[in-house]
C-alpha cells in the first residue's frame, strides 16, 4: 500500500510519520516501547489493511529527527493532538499497541474531542500499577536463566536513565523472546533505534500519573475496545480486563495462543476487533 510523508510541528521540533489509504474510516497507530521506533507498526499496518486510512508516527525522542523531552506522559498526548492537526483529522479512531495502548487511555481521558474511539493492543492498564509489577516478574521468569541476570541490570541501567541505545538494544534483544506465546514462533527482532532518556522519563511519568488516569475512566466517553493475548506476559486481569471493566460499555477480546503481539500470533485478530469497533465489521 502507497505511503505518504508528513510532519507535524511541536515544542522542539517536529514528529515525523507515514499515511495509507485513501478511504475508509480514520486511524491513528501508537506504538509501544516508550523510547523505541515505530518501525515494527509496519506489520500492524498490514493486519489492519484495507478499508481504513491509517496513519503512524515516531515518537518523541527516536529519529526521524524529532524533538527531545521533556518525556511526559502530558506531552505525549500534546504530541499525538498536533499529529491529529498535521493530518487535518478532527478526529480519528485510536489503536494503541502496550505503551501506546497506555497513551490511548490517557487521550480518551484528556481529548475525548479528538477520537471517535480507541483499541488497546496489549495495554499497560488504567488500574492499580497497571499490571506492571506483575508483567516485569513474568519476563524475568521467561528469560532464559543464562540471559537473566544480564537482562535485569541493562533494564535496571536504562530505567535510571543511564547507558547508550546499544545497551538498551541488547537487553530487548535479550528479552524479546519472552513476549510471545512460544520461542518457536517469535517476530523477527529489527535493530533500530532506542532512547533511553525517552524510556526512563515516560516510565517514570506514566506511574505518576496512573492515579489520575484511573480516576477518570469512569467518565471517558468514547467506546473502548482491548485485545489481549491469551499467552502474553502481561497479566490480562491486571491490565486490559481491568480497565476494560473501570470503562463505560468497555469490551475486551482475548486471543487464544497469543502473547504480545496477536497480529503476528493469531492473523486477522486485530483487524476483525478494529472492525468491530468502528461498526464496520
Amino acid at each position: 500500500m502507497e505511503r505518504s510523508s508528513f510532519a507535524a510541528e511541536v515544542p522542539g521540533g517536529s514528529l515525523h510519520g507515514w499515511l495509507s489509504g485513501a478511504d475508509g474510516p480514520p486511524v491513528l497507530l501508537l506504538h509501544g516501547g516508550p523510547g523505541m521506533s515505530y518501525a515494527y507498526l509496519d506489520g500492524l499496518a498490514e493486519e489492519i489493511g484495507n478499508g481504513f486510512r491509517v496513519a503512524a508516527y515516531q515518537q518523541r525522542g527516536v529519529a526521524p529527527p524529532t524533538p527531545e523531552g521533556p518525556f511526559a506522559v502530558e506531552r505525549e498526548v500534546a504530541d499525538a493532538r498536533a499529529v491529529l492537526d498535521a493530518l487535518s483529522w478532527e478526529r480519528a479512531w485510536v489503536v494503541g499497541h502496550s505503551w501506546g495502548g497506555h497513551l490511548l487511555l490517557h487521550l480518551a481521558v484528556a481529548a475525548p474531542e479528538r477520537l471517535y474511539g480507541g483499541l488497546a493492543i496489549e495495554p499497560l492498564g488504567g488500574t492499580g500499577d497497571g499490571g506492571l509489577a506483575a508483567f516485569e516478574a513474568e519476563m524475568v521468569r521467561r528469560i532464559p536463566e543464562r540471559d537473566r541476570e544480564r537482562a535485569e541490570a541493562l533494564d535496571a541501567q536504562a530505567l535510571r536513565g543511564e547507558g547508550d541505545a546499544e545497551a538498551a538494544l541488547e537487553s530487548m534483544r535479550l528479552a524479546w523472546p519472552a513476549y510471545f506465546a512460544s520461542p518457536e514462533h517469535v517476530m523477527a527482532f529489527r535493530d533500530t533505534a532506542a532512547s533511553v532518556p525517552a524510556y526512563a522519563g515516560l516510565f517514570e511519568s506514566l506511574q505518576e500519573a496512573l492515579p489520575g488516569l484511573a480516576a477518570g475512566l469512569a467518565d471517558v466517553k468514547v467506546p473502548l475496545g482491548f485485545v489481549a493475548g491469551e499467552r502474553s506476559p502481561m497479566p490480562n486481569d491486571q491490565a486490559a480486563a481491568a480497565t476494560a471493566r473501570a470503562v463505560p460499555d468497555g469490551w475486551l477480546e482475548v486471543v487464544p495462543g497469543a502473547g504480545h503481539f496477536p497480529w503476528f500470533e493469531r492473523p486477522g485478530c486485530v483487524r476483525a476487533a478494529l472492525r468491530r469497533l468502528t461498526g464496520t465489521a
